[in-house]
């Protein structure tokens, strides 16, 4: 059988090739079991590169025996490490194996920025697979359900009314339908008895109300526009803020975040809140794997889910979990800070996923991130929307010259990969104890320093402090 006839018969065709651990009505085809691809391809190395972004960009490089080099990409604001230290792991073996590499790492991850370099191995062993193969990523995940990916803007904590109306404004002119902002307590914080107890008042939330009111003056009640950031909140505050969320003059789409899965009871605590919120609610951006979001989808402790694929681990794992939720009645989002290697692995993905909303975007308002890859339209994001690539792979090319100029000053990486130089200080096995000893990895984000991004003001520079 060629390539040609293999594909008909396994990808349009619809017949899977089992990945073991997948749920009913997945599919995964096993690149491994291909009757058409490449003989003897081995992985070589692993390198990386970090750039100073909104949040940055770690962004990893594997490389084959026969030239073809997969793109992947750690958790936004990650450990670069993460994914370096995993080189015992890959060196030598196929990478259409993915199966098989997946299962040999998948002790050295965890929740937040831990699964990164898990998630980002998955990736570009996916566009290896991709490109050795000749097909596009999504084309491996099962059927395509969408052309193009909604996209659903993050819109930062701002506290003056006029840069709120200034930033939604720059949001709308791009033809979105889809929004977030940040409700934070620093919203009310001066607002005398908006905050008892650290938990909103009535005035507090009216106080919320009139942030919202403020957007919806600028996009319109026809968009759909969420919330987060609402500080240490409880079951009864949560419902509250639910319900009041819910008057059609406000009317959010979700209330996300509104107890970090981090908290003791998360999931019996949220499975309360979502059952007393006329709000929907979402959930789960730092949550790592299927097992881990099994609670949350069985027990209705959430509207709709919300994974981060550098997270919750990469594209097969989050297809899986999507398709999991699915069965539930409940849909899927993604959140998603990063460059455009880890946008289109959400693209792919979000491209396979039957009951899919939008996939967010922090990126932008960051004019030099769209020329850090070639081969896919430019914009990326087109009135709104990302196009799903039929191209193999995921359908990009990484442009080092542009990395260069952007890359995250040493000082501020607690390992520097340059860019993508030689990684001989992971040629032997490291644990994640040894790892977090020496602080190359860890959970949430590293500290970072001055990045190119437009300011409250609306002032394009290169400024800021920590991430």
């Amino acid at each position: 059988m060629n390539r040609k006839s293999f594909l008909k018969k396994t990808m349009i065709g619809g017949a899977a090739i089992g990945y073991s651990g997948l749920t009913s009505g997945s599919t995964f085809i096993n690149p491994k079991d291909a009757c058409s691809r490449p003989s003897d391809l081995r992985i070589t190395d692993i390198r990386g590169a970090t750039m100073a972004a909104i949040y940055d960009f770690p962004i990893i490089k594997i490389y084959t025996n026969q030239g073809i080099v997969g793109l992947g990409e750690v958790r936004d604001a990650g450990w670069i490490a993460q994914a370096l230290m995993l080189k015992p792991y890959l060196i030598g073996k196929d990478p259409l194996d993915i199966e098989t590499i997946l299962l040999s790492i998948r002790h050295l991850t965890g929740p937040g920025r831990y699964a990164g370099g898990y998630a980002a191995v998955d990736i570009a062993l996916m566009d290896i697979a991709g490109k050795a193969l000749g097909v596009p990523c999504w084309k491996l995940l099962g059927d395509k359900v969408r052309d193009k990916v909604e996209i659903y803007a993050d819109c930062p904590t701002v506290l003056k009314i006029e840069n709120l109306k200034l930033m939604m404004k720059r949001r709308l002119d791009l033809g979105l339908k889809h929004y977030k902002i940040d409700l934070t307590p620093a919203l009310i914080r001066k607002v005398e008895g908006a905050i008892v107890n650290n938990l909103p008042t009535r005035k507090g939330l009216e106080k919320w109300g009139e942030h919202v009111l403020t957007a919806r003056d600028i996009i319109g009640n026809y968009v759909r526009l969420g919330a987060d950031h609402f500080g240490n909140m409880t079951v009864e505050s949560g419902i509250e803020l639910g319900n009041f969320m819910a008057d059609p003059k406000y009317n959010l789409a979700y209330i996300e975040d509104v107890i970090h899965f981090t908290r003791f009871n998360a999931v019996n605590l949220n499975k309360q809140i979502t059952a007393g919120s006329k709000t929907p609610t979402l959930n789960g951006e730092d949550i790592w794997s299927l097992e881990n979001f099994k609670p949350w989808i069985e027990q209705n402790a959430v509207s709709i889910i919300h994974p981060d694929l550098l997270t919750s681990g990469g594209m097969i794992e989050t297809k899986k979990i999507a398709d999991y939720a699915y069965q539930f009645g409940v849909r899927t989002m993604l959140h998603c800070a990063s460059s455009p290697i880890g946008v289109m692995a959400n693209v792919h993905t979000a491209a396979a996923i039957r009951e899919f909303i939008s996939l967010e975007n922090h990126t932008i308002e960051m004019p030099w991130v769209d020329d850090l890859v070639t081969g896919i339209p430019k914009p990326i994001i087109q009135n709104g929307v990302i196009p799903v690539p039929d191209t193999p792979g995921l359908g990009i090319e990484f442009v080092d010259e542009v990395a260069e100029k952007y890359l995250r000053e040493p000082k501020y990486l607690a390992y520097n990969p340059g860019l993508f130089n030689p990684t001989t200080e992971f040629d032997r096995p490291i644990t994640m104890l040894e790892a977090k000893q020496k602080g190359i990895i860890g959970n949430y984000h590293q500290s970072g320093g001055p990045w190119w991004h437009i300011n409250d003001d609306g002032v394009y520079a290169n400024q800021g402090g920590s991430n």
